[in-house]
């Protein structure tokens, strides 16, 4: 692998405790902590993605030193880890500092467009800011993240990037449900990538110090890196930086909802000042459609980040970077403005979002009510998210309702039940037949943007389950399946979750420490 490719620019540019003092504590006006990852001895590599290797100019692994690498062991000199700090406001209420506690940047790689693509390793040891934690992974969340960031970027959403899984050799305590039963686990380090991992938090840390100074680098810094769109010469480019994060953001919460998917504890710390979905923790895919639905067990019982409230809580985390990023912009009217058309562009790109999975060309405007109607009728009748557009898709007005779509229900519906259903497809065929579209661009439009298979819990669940007997057939058949969500045909992989699943831990309902 070509590691002396990887560099440190935030050391250089950045205020920086060169210490390496991993003792937890306040680093007040400080970015970067220099940290030494911990030592494992018996560090094994389980998975390498050497396809995304290549792609961001490594290569493959050539000896042990690569090896090493990958799990954070014997780093070559050019390597300096470091670990940030960023603030945060969780659950709704500030949290003060808190930083990378699990997460040691092994630095970032030039691409050949010029972009540079940051390493970071998860579970190789604590930082000043672990809180009281000891900065390791445990294999089951490892696996997770792992193999979820990656079937998101293969559904066409912006993800951070698993690079390689490795075995520490260890055990590690962990109390999954946070219910008073630790346990030991396997050990595990990743090894992920992403063009940033900066997030909100990284200015609210710096605004609440009043350290305005580096506020403003740091925002220089983004503008030109990530938003070249930008001028730096502009008088409002921190007007326009704002406005471009909002709308990457809101894009971002339209492509959840559109494959289901639900981060579980979107705290201003875990949003992307770039648009990623980051922070892999207790999320899940949907099963059956529910807008109530969280799987986080410490977002009970107020459901603050559930499936259907994503749109409005990451306008309210844009509320908190806007107060962050006030003393760049000092202009509370038109943040006020931007925030209030967060709401405008979120729904209107609902809709389209909506129009596409139903293979609607236009928003019209009778598909409001069609679309709330529908929502309604997939709660009522407890259908799987995923399963209903597959079969929509194939559906014709001459087929039986009941067999057509007997793949999707979660439960046994009444004859009255499936004659709401039935109404709702004579409405939909009514939509269709008044559309000047042709049956094929519908079809396309659907099969572009309504995945056939989705990384459910409960296969995510068996995965773990195998790979901890030291099986890897089911995980690589996971990862070849992820890589073509479209067009997946595998029916084993792309059914319903087996009610035996219902209530078990690790599938319905997980905690931060999945």
């Amino acid at each position: 692998m070509h590691l002396e490719k990887i560099t440190q620019r935030y050391l250089d540019l950045f205020p920086t405790d060169r210490s390496k003092n991993t003792m937890q504590r306040t680093v007040p006006n400080i970015l970067s902590c220099l940290v030494d990852p911990v030592k494992f001895d018996l560090p094994k590599l389980l998975y390498f993605n050497e396809q995304l290797s290549e792609e961001l100019g490594l290569g493959k692994i050539e000896n042990h030193k690569d090896e090493d690498f990958l799990a954070a062991q014997n780093l070559p000199k050019n390597i300096r880890p470091f670990a940030t700090a960023y603030a945060g406001h969780q659950f709704g209420q500030w949290a003060g500092q808190l930083g990378d506690g699990r997460a040691i940047y092994a630095g970032e790689i030039l691409q050949k467009n010029g972009k540079f693509q940051e390493l970071q390793w998860k579970g190789a040891g604590a930082t000043p800011f672990s809180r009281a934690g000891d900065g390791r992974a445990v294999l089951r969340s490892t696996i997770r993240e792992f193999l979820m960031s990656e079937a998101l970027h293969h559904l066409k959403i912006p993800t951070t990037r698993g690079l390689s899984i490795s075995l520490t050799g260890e055990q590690v305590i962990r109390d999954v449900l946070y219910n008073g039963n630790p346990k030991p686990e396997p050990g595990a380090v990743m090894l992920r990538t992403a063009e940033s991992f900066l997030r909100f938090g990284h200015f609210e840390w710096f605004s609440a110090q009043r350290d305005y100074e580096t506020l403003e680098k740091l925002g220089l810094f983004c503008i030109e890196n990530y938003y070249p769109e930008i001028n730096l010469n502009d008088d409002n480019k921190y007007k326009k930086f704002f406005e471009q994060i909002l709308e990457r953001t809101a894009n971002l919460m339209v492509d959840w909802l559109r494959v289901g998917f639900v981060h579980g504890v979107m705290n201003t710390d875990n949003l992307s000042i770039i648009g990623l979905t980051i922070d892999y923790g207790p999320f899940s895919m949907l099963d059956e459609y529910d807008t109530s639905f969280t799987p986080n067990t410490t977002d009970l019982p107020g459901r603050r980040y559930a499936f259907g409230e994503q749109g409005k809580i990451a306008q309210w985390n844009l509320w908190k970077l806007a107060n962050a990023l006030f003393p760049l912009i000092e202009d509370a009217d038109y943040l006020t403005e931007k925030l209030e058309y967060f709401n405008d562009y979120f729904n209107q790109k609902s809709d389209e979002m909506l129009c596409k999975k139903f293979g609607f060309e236009n928003m019209k405007e009778d598909y409001a009510a069609f679309f709330e109607e529908w929502q309604l009728l997939m709660e009522d009748l407890v259908l799987d998210y995923t399963l209903f557009f597959t079969a929509l898709e194939k559906w014709k007005p001459e087929f039986e309702v009941k067999s057509h779509f007997q793949t999707c229900f979660y439960k046994n519906n009444s004859p009255e039940e499936f004659q709401k259903l039935s109404t709702f497809l004579k409405i939909y065929d009514e939509h269709i037949s008044n559309q000047n579209f042709s049956e094929e661009n519908r079809l396309k439009l659907m099969q572009e943007n309504n995945p056939k298979f989705v990384l459910r819990n409960y296969l995510l669940y068996e995965c773990i389950e195998e790979v901890s007997q030291g099986k890897m057939e089911f995980f690589n058949a996971l990862f070849l399946a992820l890589q073509t969500p479209y067009d997946c045909d595998d029916v084993s992989l792309t059914k319903k979750r087996p009610s035996k699943y219902d209530n078990q831990s690790g599938c319905s309902m997980l905690s931060c420490s999945s």
